[in-house]
């Protein structure tokens, strides 16, 4: 099955044909219009060097004028094999759809409602036949029964026409197309960009990217930037004043040899001042019995933290490399490595 994408965003059509398996582009004069596009033929030419086959309006109230508007936009300097001429289907449209054709024009009938229609374009010898799904469910039509039936009467009587679901409002949609037996659907970019979405294969995802990070990636690597120290001579407040504008929930406490004596936390400062007083914070860090806190070298792998964590129960992790103190993380670390 065919995969076009459908719109006139220059922006989204390079963005979306980057992927290198999209067959072609549809867009009409409303998205142009839509997009503020007034150089129409210009905008013609800007996409056909950027899609593998491009398929555009040829309008016409008569199959003369239609003839004569496709044969103008050729002379442009379309590809003809690479260029597909949209034509609302009419009896005009089909007899120029017919002469198009017969002269080696690829021609897609359009603006089809009903199985009817569908028939006579493909009798015409459309390349394309193209229901508009959403359009007809709009309207409270069995638009996916009319494209099945498009479907069947291309297999069965052997047309040499391709059926293209088209008005693509939803993935479901998508969906649809694929277990109808489609040639074609054209989506729009933002539905496209749903197609591989899946919660299961997120979580599946982010399960690999963590356990690849596990066994690859040391521990000294998710420290910070900025690390807050605090010398255990200095006062509670000297650690409020780091956490507050680091906006970090723990210090480390270190000697003066930058060796590790304790963390004092967010919670620390919670309970000192319940036990005594807004005027503890003048206390110093060594008085308020610091417990000897647990280090991890960083140049232990990750899973080698995640065990501490869970075997410690704590919430925060003194990094340390020849004794010294070069960081902290926490688990909140660790749950953003997917």
């Amino acid at each position: 099955m065919e995969l076009y994408l459908d719109s006139a965003d220059i922006k989204e059509i390079k963005e979306a044909f980057g992927l290198g398996f999209l067959a072609g582009l549809t867009t009409t004069p409303t998205f142009m219009h839509r997009h503020g596009i007034t150089d129409i033929d210009g905008t013609i030419m800007e996409l056909s060097k950027i899609v593998p086959v491009l398929q555009i309006e040829a309008l016409g109230k008569t199959a003369e004028e239609i003839v004569a508007e496709a044969k103008r936009q050729d002379a442009l300097g379309l590809d003809r094999s690479k260029t597909v001429y949209k034509i609302p289907v009419s009896l005009e449209g089909l007899k120029a759809c017919k002469q198009l054709t017969s002269e080696g024009y690829l021609v897609n009938i359009h603006l089809v409602y009903t199985i009817q229609q569908a028939y006579m374009a493909m009798a015409a010898g459309a390349t394309y036949v193209c229901p508009l799904v959403g359009r007809l469910q709009d309207q409270g039509h069995d638009a996916l029964g009319l494209v099945e039936q498009c479907v069947e009467a291309v297999n069965y009587y052997g047309y040499d026409t391709k059926i293209m679901f088209s008005s693509v409002r939803n993935v479901e949609h998508v969906k649809n197309a694929i277990n109808i037996g489609v040639h074609t659907v054209t989506v729009p970019w933002g539905v496209m960009k749903q197609l591989t979405e899946n919660n299961f294969t997120q979580l599946g995802t982010t399960q690999f990217f963590e356990h690849t990070a596990q066994m690859t990636v040391r521990v000294k690597d998710l420290i910070k930037d900025k690390n807050p120290i605090v010398q255990h001579d200095k006062t509670i407040t000297d650690c409020l004043v780091q956490m507050t504008a680091g906006g970090f929930g723990a210090v480390t406490i270190v000697d003066e040899n930058h060796k590790a004596v304790g963390i004092f936390t967010d919670g620390d400062l919670r309970r000192l001042i319940e036990n005594e007083g807004a005027n503890a914070v003048s206390k110093k860090v060594a008085d308020v019995g610091l417990k000897t806190p647990f280090t991890i070298d960083g140049n232990e792998l990750l899973y080698v933290a995640t065990k501490a964590f869970k075997d410690r129960q704590v919430d925060s992790l003194i990094v340390t490399e020849n004794d010294k103190v070069i960081g902290m993380i926490d688990v909140q670390d660790m749950m953003k490595l997917g």
